[in-house]
């Protein structure tokens, strides 16, 4: 004891297994703790930042999928009115057409009543020119 206590002040110790050692066998007992602690704290923190790193892709892999659909929506919409705007085109021409037959329609029914009058007419010379012999 008296010489453990004569190396103690000269800052040496006897550790478990009775090896000579500058640490305080507590210390380094401490100190060993601390390593692992941080060791611990190390590979805790790496795990941290593979989680993130995931996560991050995962939200950049999102983003490129949502503006692609947004990409395809613009296109879907651009179509639709690009296909109204055909729609709108052929009612005009469409309409454009049923003026023009409706006004030809109203040319033949002229036509056909100045025709039935001829006709009433040169039935009724006939008929005049029957009777007169």
């Amino acid at each position: 004891a008296m010489a453990q206590a004569a190396l103690g002040s000269a800052g040496l110790h006897f550790d478990e297994l009775n090896k000579l050692r500058v640490l305080e066998p507590e210390v380094a007992a401490q100190t060993a703790q601390l390593r692992e602690e941080c060791r611990a704290f190390v590979d805790k923190t790496a795990e941290f930042q593979k989680i993130v790193g995931g996560l991050i892709e995962l939200v950049d892999q999102l983003a490129k999928a949502a503006e692609s659909e947004k990409m395809k929506a613009i296109g879907a919409r651009n179509l639709l009115k690009s296909i109204a705007k055909q729609r709108e085109a052929q009612e005009q021409q469409l309409q454009a057409l049923i003026a023009e037959k409706k006004m030809q329609l109203e040319r033949y029914r002229i036509e056909y009543e100045t025709l039935c009058k001829i006709e009433a007419d040169q039935n009724e010379f006939i008929d005049q020119f029957i009777f007169q012999k």
